[in-house]
């Protein structure tokens, strides 16, 4: 394979050696490996018709899009730094991420809604269908493969989202060094519900390209009550998974017995799988492999575990990516033994280039940054053993992870606060025996009214399953919210909602 130096050459590439194998397939529509090429080249002519230049932004609002993968090709070809937003992000979310990273351009599905927004903030706003016409364009190389060519939103223990910096090495690296442990084939059908606006899902579309698999990109429907008609549909052989659509699937292929499935590779990302859960997952589907990983968007993947390694070694979550380097360090920054507890430091060229115009946040997770590449201190705490495999225990932050998305539970409280009527918020993450989050809110509304309220304030899958209101919050003697007193009220909800003194 020919040297890769910027995202676009893994489109190029694989118009060269794949053609007119299919690429992209989202519901009846497809796109060859040549196509996604050639789509790409037009569109970033389109781009420097409407004025792009290296360096600017363009924000991509779609959950999936079947022209969302030509535009990040796109992008590239002319050096414009793309982001990617969930369709979900509205309002407040929505105006946060424009106001940050200051975009020239938005492409949306929604139009009516986006464009007061996004015109309101200095940038124009079009829709996916605009992109239609414009002309192409072949050009070199616009900038280095050190550039920014990816913002990839993601949340953080401040209260709204932080955007990590992604350039063309990191990225390009990144997926050479996920595809090399997940080895997708040319004749494999990848499913992925996952939005483009979620890292993994977004890189499915790269995998997809180094390996010559077509990629269906699955709608919301397809992450639950529609996942198995949608495997039956498109003949999936590899599954992209987070533990909610995990379960799904188990729940319904037990309801579809005697249906098979072509299954061949399943992936977990997102969040650990329980024990229970493994198992339950290799009754339902015996074709399948299963391959457990480890990652955070700042180094897209940690650690990726052999394909059904968790059987020889349950409970790691497997090996550093070829090329990269883990250790546990303590809190005076030493090394520690094989066995020993500490918090995991990241080193290699997947390490991403820090925040964007975050720089106290980029100092303090990417301390040193004088040698070949970036440290990465990771805020997740665990061990290595002899063999270099890694064992999770837990995370510093308050950032927990709900049907697989990184989430905020401050950014979660500070949407609650934005609510007309909630005086006080206090948000309980998924612990020991507490599966889902849940928010606890001083206010005269119902449980259910402050939910749906939450909606315009952030995505919907960051908006807790349930709400307790309060008359007042316990306070611990230092005045703080007392979250002792608030887990021991976490009782079945009573019917008629949650709501007590």
């Amino acid at each position: 394979m020919p040297e890769l130096q910027f995202l676009h050459d893994l489109v190029d590439t694989a118009a060269e050696r794949f053609g007119s194998a299919l690429a992209i397939v989202r519901g009846a529509a497809t796109m060859t490996h040549r196509q996604v090429a050639a789509e790409s080249r037009r569109l970033a002519g389109w781009l420097l018709e409407r004025g792009l230049v290296r360096g600017d932004r363009l924000v991509l609002h779609a959950s999936t899009h079947l022209s969302v993968p030509s535009l990040v090709y796109a992008a590239s070809r002319v050096g414009v730094v793309v982001a990617i937003v969930h369709g979900q992000v509205r309002d407040h979310a929505l105006r946060h991420v424009l106001t940050d990273c200051m975009p020239k351009l938005v492409i949306t599905s929604d139009l009516a809604h986006v464009a007061p927004i996004a015109e309101s903030e200095g940038a124009a706003a079009v829709d996916f269908d605009a992109c239609a016409t414009g002309g192409d364009v072949v050009c070199g190389p616009v900038g280095t493969e050190m550039d920014a060519c990816c913002l990839i939103y993601t949340s953080g223990s401040t209260s709204m989202p932080k955007a990590v910096v992604c350039t063309h090495q990191q990225m390009v690296f990144a997926a050479r060094a996920v595809q090399a442990e997940l080895a997708y084939q040319a004749d494999d059908r990848v499913f992925t519900p996952l939005p483009l606006s979620f890292d993994y899902g977004l890189y499915q579309v790269f995998l997809g390209a180094l390996s010559g698999a077509e990629v269906h990109m699955g709608h919301a429907a397809e992450a639950s009550a529609g996942l198995f008609a949608a495997l039956q549909r498109t003949r999936a052989t590899v599954l992209a998974s987070v533990p909610s659509v995990t379960e799904t699937l188990i729940r319904l292929v037990r309801r579809k017995s005697g249906e098979a499935l072509r299954l061949r590779l399943i992936t977990n990302t997102g969040a650990a799988l329980s024990e229970a859960t493994i198992a339950d997952l290799r009754a339902a589907v015996p074709s399948a492999r299963l391959q457990l990983m480890f990652g955070l968007t700042e180094c897209k993947r940690v650690s990726i575990m052999p394909p059904d390694g968790d059987l020889l070694r349950p409970g790691s979550c497997g090996r550093p990516l070829p090329g990269t380097e883990v250790v546990a360090l303590d809190d005076e920054g030493r090394a520690l033994a094989p066995g020993e507890v500490g918090e995991f430091v990241v080193r290699g060229p997947h390490v991403m280039a820090g925040y964007w115009r975050r720089p106290e946040l980029t100092e303090q997770r990417f301390p040193r940054r004088d040698g070949l590449f970036p440290e990465l201190h990771t805020g997740d705490y665990g061990w290595l053993d002899e063999d270099g495999y890694l064992y999770f225990a837990g995370r510093r932050d308050d950032i927990y992870k709900e049907r697989g998305f990184r989430v905020s539970g401050t950014e979660v409280e500070a949407a609650a606060r934005r609510v007309a009527g909630v005086d006080e918020a206090v948000l309980l993450a998924p612990a020991a025996g507490r599966e889902h989050a849940a928010l606890f809110a001083v206010t005269e509304l119902t449980p259910a009214a402050v939910l749906t309220a939450m909606k315009g304030q952030i995505e919907e899958f960051k908006i807790p399953a349930r709400c307790i209101v309060l008359e007042r919050l316990p306070l611990t003697q230092h005045g703080k919210p007392d979250r002792k007193v608030l887990a021991a009220r976490l009782v079945p909800a009573p019917s008629g909602g949650d709501r007590a003194s």
